[in-house]
């Protein structure tokens, strides 16, 4: 699964620090903690119609991000969205538009990892692209990583952090065997994640399972399907699974802001289920997509 050029991205406007400008012509310190140490929170956020889905638990986690590593110089929520309407309105976008919203500690007066020399106040970058789901919704395949979700005490997943390395060496090892994304373990054994969504598998009896967040973030769009779920009176639960009840899941589907919900047809060269998309995950995208038209937030 490699994403496509769309030529409507071409002259997109970026924002950086408030300032809109050319794609082409975006300028990032390179003192800017972002790019010295990855340090940096961000978001992806989708736009329906002129409305997000989940805005303000989007926001809530970047400021959650950031609490969390101590920043500085956070802007406030109305600012943050100020920004994100400015830069939808400068490319004209409505709908079927993806957002990445990127917080980092801001600029530091010389390089180092010392958090005390950033003293300017938090940057903030909004890029907006024309980008339908990225997921195939025919479904994905997925390869078992040898590359290991960190826990906690090494480094929190829920801190929705830009220090990506660990799903860049996964999705290295899945376009090196062919699969569409990778399936990553915790250091137990256990899944944890893919290198760019959450899972979800549904056993024989139609109960729908979720790993923990022990080495994953928090999902919205995850916390989205286990809401459906409740309301919807289909059995679900939040538990470790491991990578043999995966090869024998009737079905087995991964989450996202980027992709909304997609089956996964195939792990480790073994089908799912019929290896088609089974009769609950077409269940669920449905309710999702009920979800989104009715509580998506107008923003323009």
């Amino acid at each position: 699964m490699l994403q496509q050029f769309y030529e409507a991205n071409r002259n997109l406007i970026v924002n950086i620090n408030g300032e809109l400008v050319h794609r082409d012509e975006a300028g990032v310190s390179p003192f800017d903690s972002t790019v010295q140490n990855g340090d940096g929170v961000w978001e992806g956020l989708r736009l329906y119609e002129g409305r997000i889905f989940r805005l303000s638990a989007h926001i809530d986690r970047l400021f959650h991000s950031a609490a969390a590593l101590a920043y500085q110089g956070i802007p406030s929520r109305e600012h943050i969205i100020e920004q994100i309407r400015a830069t939808l309105a400068a490319n004209d976008m409505r709908d079927n538009v993806h957002i990445r919203l990127t917080l980092s500690r801001g600029v530091k007066y010389t390089s180092g990892l010392d958090p005390r020399i950033n003293n300017a106040g938090c940057s903030l970058f909004v890029l907006a692209e024309h980008k339908p789901p990225v997921y195939d919704k025919a479904g994905v395949t997925l390869i078992a990583a040898a590359h290991r979700r960190p826990p906690s005490d090494v480094l929190d997943q829920r801190i929705h952090s830009c220090n990506q390395l660990t799903s860049i060496l996964a999705k290295l090892e899945a376009n090196a065997s062919g699969a569409d994304d990778a399936l990553m373990l915790d250091l137990r054994g256990f899944i944890a994640e893919t290198n760019a969504t959450h899972v979800f598998i549904v056993d024989e009896s139609g109960v729908v399972h979720t790993p923990t967040v022990a080495a994953c973030p928090e999902g919205i769009t995850r916390q989205v399907v286990l809401d459906v779920c409740k309301e919807n009176d289909i059995p679900n639960a939040v538990r470790d699974i491991g990578l043999a009840e995966v090869y024998r899941a009737p079905e087995m589907f991964c989450t996202g802001t980027m992709g909304e919900l997609a089956p996964v047809l195939q792990v480790d060269g073994r089908m799912i289920g019929s290896g088609s998309m089974g009769p609950m995950t077409g269940k669920l995208s449905e309710l999702f997509t009920a979800v989104v038209e009715r509580e998506a937030e107008s923003i323009l």
